[in-house]
């Protein structure tokens, strides 16, 4: 796993201190995420495994990073910026460890997400499909993440197989979080203009009004369709640069500078730190109003029945049903 020493390192002060303070970041996140899921155990409640389930991811996704950007670059690869580097050759397993703690962070960021889309989904079928079966949201929520495990699996392997380099790697990569990022754009588009259909409906049968509800939809929306269209446009520009060098120099060996891959570092972990923060944030908020008004609920129209490992409250940020 150690670099061989004949190979100098080249991370400048300022990327050792960039990474210090992101992975410092992350920890406090993982920190907060564990405090808030022990909360949530001790409190009894139809939606205590769901919301318990999204501090879990949050704190492995944050637990996982913490400890990418903690550990020094040195012990993994001799070079910070990347180079290509092929399976059984000098210092790959560094790299190799590297990429895999990347994807896995990845993977964990965007479960996050995935999660909260199919309740989503499942909720708003009970009101726009109510006679259609429906599948168990947890069963749906395993199938896509283990795919995407596959990918990821199918990924390393052919680079342990010597298909290709680390930064064919990479790319692969890219691609998968540049087409998921880019679905959860369209799919948080669709969701929220249907929820803030069910919540005018609502508002108009229990002569109630919805404006806090609608306008926390709404923002929701925007900085959650930010921070992935954020990332589909670094994955995409990263695509890119790669493909395009490759076709210019055969080869993908030397490709990035310090700055370019500095900047693309900044904005893609600080981004991911913001949502982490923000997803914090609307479940504690949601927990605070639902305690508030746990009194006020009597003439509340509920969604229909759930499936038992659908709770009934569930909301995210959203409509309470």
């Amino acid at each position: 796993m150690m670099v061989d020493s004949s190979v100098g390192i080249d991370e400048t002060e300022l990327e050792y201190i960039s990474d210090a303070v992101l992975g410092v970041a992350f920890l406090i996140v993982a920190i907060v995420a564990a405090q808030r899921m022990a909360w949530s155990n001790k409190h009894d409640g139809t939606d205590t495994s769901v919301v318990t389930a999204f501090y879990s991811l949050i704190l492995f996704t944050s637990v996982i990073r913490s400890l990418w950007f903690l550990i020094p670059n040195s012990i993994y690869v001799a070079s910070y910026v990347p180079k290509a580097t092929m399976a059984f050759a000098t210092s790959w397993r560094g790299v190799f460890i590297s990429e895999i703690l990347q994807s896995i962070g990845s993977l964990g960021l965007f479960s996050i997400f995935i999660l909260i889309l199919v309740y989503w989904a499942d909720i708003l079928k009970k009101y726009f499909q109510p006679g259609v079966q429906r599948s168990k949201p947890m069963k749906t929520f395993k199938t896509i993440v283990f795919f995407l495990f596959l990918v990821q699996a199918a990924n390393a392997s052919l680079f342990l197989m010597s298909f290709y380099s680390s930064e064919a790697m990479r790319l692969v990569n890219a691609v998968v979080l540049a087409a998921v990022s880019i679905i959860c754009v369209i799919e948080i588009t669709i969701f929220s203009h249907k929820f803030r259909t069910v919540l005018q409906t609502l508002g108009a049968i229990n002569q109630v009004s919805t404006e806090s509800q609608n306008k926390r939809i709404v923002w929701i929306t925007v900085t959650g369709n930010l921070f992935f269209f954020t990332r589909a446009f670094l994955e995409v520009i990263f695509t890119y640069v790669l493909v395009i060098h490759w076709r210019q120099a055969g080869n993908v060996a030397d490709i990035f500078s310090h700055k370019w891959w500095d900047s693309y570092m900044f904005v893609k972990h600080w981004s991911e730190v913001a949502i982490l923060g923000l997803m914090l944030y609307i479940l504690q908020s949601r927990f605070t109003t639902n305690n508030m008004s746990q009194g006020n609920r009597e003439g509340y129209s509920q969604v229909p029945e759930a499936e038992e490992d659908v709770p009934k409250n569930v909301s995210i940020g959203s409509v309470n049903v």
